[in-house]
């Protein structure tokens, strides 16, 4: 392995990163182990987000490292069109089982993007099948993240990700977002006010009837665009509605799924059951890339009484890759071996605690906490939006802690073996990095 310094950092068009300040100061993480990161210069950095939400197990996790090594030996590659390998098929059964078989069929996909994608045209797929095929209509939530593709873009709701690709999707509205800090500022757990706003699904259906909508998409908790619980009853009301008009519902579970509410998914932490749900990040821990959409099973089904042959024209070259699988098998028997849920519940109160050990820091407005996931909200410097939160981002660093923002929003997501000491560590270090700022 490389641990020294590229010769240029020219070529890499790196991703949602500002290119230019970065490679004035990079920052480069060489290896990992355990909760920590190491850069080129040998510091331990403690890793505050789970990589990128996706490393609920740790980093190198040995079952997992293991499981990956052995099946690049076996099988490096094998295509899922018209022929399989065992592991696609037992991944497949074991996730159903990790679902309490609540839901019949998995798709897989590479990453959450995908998933999202391939969820959409499942819906649009399906309603066709069934003679249904005027339920053409896409419903996200303002300020929803569903990935990159032209899909995830045009019924996510953030304008930075949206305004520099035209039109997008055609028929694709947007329930309002659930986010008041008037209301529900400093709220622990899921805040009173705002479960009235899924009633906007009804003046939607009103607009265009039901009849012309396939699918609502929402993030049970929205964690991309600065972590925003959903207000208590809200995702309950929602499944309702989409029950009452025939419409699907997709939680997008690609941050929310294995673990990181402690629950095996966020629909089960909520008590409410989606039609479908697209995963991706904690599935294989992060290490290597993979998504996948759970389905209900009436979902599969209405595809089966067309004519024999492809039932569904869609796929992708690696979906069910052979080390995605095996690192997948293998992340799923650490959840069961090292009782992560348990381990991650038992932590709650005490992350929670000290989230709000917060409260009272300069531009310190809003805490928002649930399951092991933290949004910090800071007040924004005047005309420099994103500002200020990017500057506790680099020293946090310089100072050996990582964190991730969105806008003026410090996001935190550990992985779910930190202990009581890795929460000291990152609070302590975090509550300076705040006193220090402008």
């Amino acid at each position: 392995m490389n641990e020294t310094r590229p010769d240029s950092l020219a070529s890499f068009w790196m991703p949602f990163t500002n290119n230019r300040d970065f490679k004035a100061s990079p920052r480069l993480l060489v290896s990992a182990a355990g909760v920590h990161y190491r850069d080129v210069d040998g510091n331990a950095i403690l890793d505050g987000t789970a990589g990128l939400w996706c490393v609920p197990c740790g980093h190198a996790q040995p079952k997992i490292v293991a499981a990956v090594r052995e099946m690049v030996g076996q099988l490096d590659f094998a295509p899922t069109f018209q022929m399989g390998h065992p592991a696609a098929f037992e991944l497949a059964d074991k996730l159903m089982a990790y679902t309490n078989h609540r839901y019949g069929h998995v798709f897989y996909t590479n990453s959450g993007s995908e998933a999202v994608d391939t969820a959409l045209k499942i819906a649009l797929a399906y309603h066709r099948a069934r003679g249904e095929g005027s339920r053409t209509r896409l419903i996200g939530r303002e300020r929803g993240y569903h990935g990159v593709g032209f899909g995830g873009i045009s019924v996510g709701g953030i304008a930075a990700n949206r305004k520099p690709y035209g039109p997008l999707l055609p028929g694709v509205d947007h329930l309002p977002h659930t986010h008041n800090l008037e209301k529900n500022a400093f709220t622990r757990g899921e805040p009173e006010y705002g479960a009235h706003l899924a009633d906007e699904l009804e003046r939607l259906v009103t607009l265009h009837d039901a009849s012309m909508i396939a699918a609502v998409i929402v993030e049970p908790v929205a964690g991309s665009t600065g972590v925003l619980v959903p207000p208590k009853g809200y995702l309950k009301r929602l499944r309702e509605l989409c029950t009452k008009h025939g419409i699907l519902l997709i939680f997008d579970e690609v941050i929310t799924g294995f673990g990181r509410m402690t629950t095996p998914f966020a629909a089960d932490y909520f008590d409410v059951e989606p039609d479908m749900m697209t995963t991706a990040k904690g599935l294989t821990n992060g290490t290597v890339p993979m998504g996948a959409v759970f389905t209900k099973a009436f979902l599969h089904d209405a595809f089966l009484d067309a004519p024999a042959g492809i039932e569904l024209f869609h796929g992708y070259t690696y979906s069910g890759h052979p080390l995605a699988c095996a690192a997948s098998l293998a992340t799923l028997e650490v959840f069961e071996e090292q009782d992560i849920l348990g381990h991650a519940k038992g932590l709650q109160d005490y992350w929670a605690d000290a989230v709000y050990s917060l409260k009272d820091l300069p531009h310190v407005i809003d805490l928002r906490v649930i399951g092991l996931i933290a949004g910090i909200e800071l007040a924004s410097i005047p005309g420099k939006p994103g500002a200020r939160a990017y500057a506790a981002f680099k020293q946090a660093f310089a100072d050996g802690v990582l964190i991730r923002v969105t806008g003026d929003i410090i996001a935190l997501s550990p992985p779910l073996v930190f202990e009581k000491q890795h929460i000291d560590e990152l609070f302590g270090k975090l509550a300076k990095v705040l006193k220090g700022l402008d």
